[in-house]
């Protein structure tokens, strides 16, 4: 009796014994070492503390972290999870591996703690728990825990996280969601609708990154994405060189048109007429001379926007080429944010690219817009003025100052 009584109740059991006790009798469920979980986040300085968590992707919230400290008064942390494969070490204020996100009880309670205890604000990105397990994995449970301890909640939006392919490829005739072509469409089709449904019923001040994403979303604030322009500086104008030379750097094959990219530029270097770079998984650091190195830089042909890839490459004052649907185009204006950029799409790239190099002189003067674009818009300033009024706190420039 006592024996089958254990066998039925092993697992219950098993999860009230503290997690060091555990992890000896359970190692494979772990991964990890009592001693691989680290400490809870430290609370910034500031009357105003920003806690930004938890995906940190292409290094925005570390970056909005920065953004948000220019404000009076604020400090701020972003965090990530993250594993070592695949992981282009863009900085963090705060990560830790995903294992213990996810499975060290330990760790989020404590962390939960000291974010519920010591921030005042939280932004969620990518509308995803920010305590792993803590609550079951439900961000509802989440939200509600912080506003009930006095925390102001936001969430901000990157991309994939909320965009709908089905929507997608609605209005964008070179949408990557198109057809069968990519086997993560219904994926992603599945888990855009469900966090984009979270979004409306949690009603939280909700920022986005890029454009086109507020029609995804409640009523929502643009928030730039935000780069150093510094590690950019490039002393050379691009098209210098007799022969161009054209890089493209893809994080995702499929939705920067890469096989577009390729046939084309390889048909412009048999003839001779530029020199062709593809780059794949280039760790951040190594990105400013990736770029610095090129004259034309070739970002992404299909989603329909710029990111972040394309004002780093601004702000090094290349030729940029991407694609731009007619409503990013629209949004830009009203936001007095055109960026110089050539656009092109997966029909129009090689002629695109064949008119850069038959007339230098005519792509010159937009590459050297570049600069000075990236920092007008992108270099904290504008994503801090988005963020003050969630923060309560008066940014100490205007828009129009910008």
């Amino acid at each position: 009796m006592t024996g089958s009584f254990f066998r039925r109740n092993a697992g219950r059991l098993l999860s009230a014994l503290p997690e060091g006790v555990q992890m000896r009798v359970n190692k494979a469920k772990y991964g990890f070492e009592p001693s691989d979980v680290p400490a809870a986040v430290r609370v910034p300085e500031g009357e105003k503390r920003l806690y930004i968590a938890p995906v940190n992707f292409a290094g925005q919230g570390y970056r909005w972290a920065r953004a948000a400290e220019m404000l009076p008064g604020v400090g701020a942390v972003s965090m990530q999870y993250r594993n070592p494969v695949g992981d282009f070490g863009f900085p963090a204020d705060y990560a830790l591996p995903t294992a213990i996100f996810l499975r060290s009880r330990r760790w989020q309670r404590a962390q939960f703690d000291a974010v519920s205890q010591g921030f005042t604000h939280v932004l969620i990105e990518a509308v995803r728990p920010i305590f792993g397990g803590l609550f079951d994995g439900d961000l509802r449970r989440e939200v509600r825990a912080l506003r009930d301890a006095g925390v102001t909640v936001g969430l901000i939006a990157h991309g994939t996280d909320v965009r709908v392919p089905g929507e997608h490829r609605a209005d964008n005739p070179f949408s990557p969601f198109h057809g069968d072509e990519w086997d993560q469409t219904p994926i992603l089709e599945r888990s855009a609708r469900e966090r984009r449904d979270l979004a409306h019923e949690l009603a939280l001040p909700t920022f986005y990154s890029t454009a086109t994403l507020a029609r995804h979303l409640p009523p929502a604030t643009w928030l730039p994405v935000v780069i150093d322009p510094e590690p950019w500086v490039q002393g050379v104008p691009a098209l210098s060189r007799r022969i161009p030379v054209v890089v493209h750097a893809p994080s995702s094959g499929i939705v920067k048109g890469t096989a577009s990219v390729r046939a084309a530029a390889e048909r412009l270097a048999d003839e001779g007429l530029i020199e062709y770079r593809e780059a794949h998984s280039v760790p951040a650091h190594e990105m400013p001379e990736l770029y610095r190195s090129a004259d034309i830089v070739v970002d992404a042909l299909r989603m329909g926007n710029y990111g972040v890839a394309a004002v780093e490459a601004m702000a090094a004052g290349r030729v940029v080429v991407t694609y731009l649907t007619d409503l990013a185009r629209r949004e830009a204006e009203e936001a007095s944010a055109v960026p110089p950029c050539v656009v092109a799409d997966p029909t129009t790239v090689e002629q695109v690219l064949r008119d850069i190099c038959a007339h230098p002189d005519r792509y010159r003067p937009l590459a050297a817009q570049g600069p000075e674009f990236a920092r007008r818009v992108h270099d904290g300033r504008r994503s801090a003025l988005a963020l003050a009024g969630f923060l309560g706190v008066d940014a100490p420039w205007s828009e129009e100052e910008l």
